[in-house]
Formats: structure tokens, C-alpha cells, sequence
């Protein structure tokens, strides 16, 4: 038996994009892949709902 090299499940992950956005009201950044882009988002901090669709893509 071998050792994998990544985790159980990578393979359905590996293909997600990183999306940030910063809170309108207080400022805070938000992180959020793009399998959760369809959903509400709220800051952690304030609670304002942010909206992705002026997110930027961050290539890594």
C-alpha cells in the first residue's frame, strides 16, 4: 500500500478558483472558492451581505 500524495478527495477540489472581496460597509476581506459563488455571503465581522459579483480572481 502507498502513501498518497494529497489528501482523500483532492481530485474533486483541485479545479476551484479563490474569489476575494472586501465588505462594503466595514471593509473586511471575504475569501470564497467558486463552487460557493451561487450562495449569500455576509461579512465575519459586521454581518453586511457582500456582493462576489465584484470580486476579483486570484490566480495562484
Amino acid at each position: 500500500m502507498s502513501t498518497p500524495t494529497h489528501c482523500p478527495g483532492f481530485e474533486n477540489f483541485k479545479q476551484l478558483k479563490s474569489f476575494t472581496c472586501n465588505c462594503p460597509k466595514c471593509g473586511e476581506t471575504k475569501e470564497i472558492f467558486s463552487d460557493e459563488f451561487e450562495k449569500a455571503h455576509k461579512c465575519g465581522k459586521c454581518g453586511e451581505e457582500i456582493d462576489f459579483s465584484t470580486c476579483t480572481y486570484e490566480a495562484g
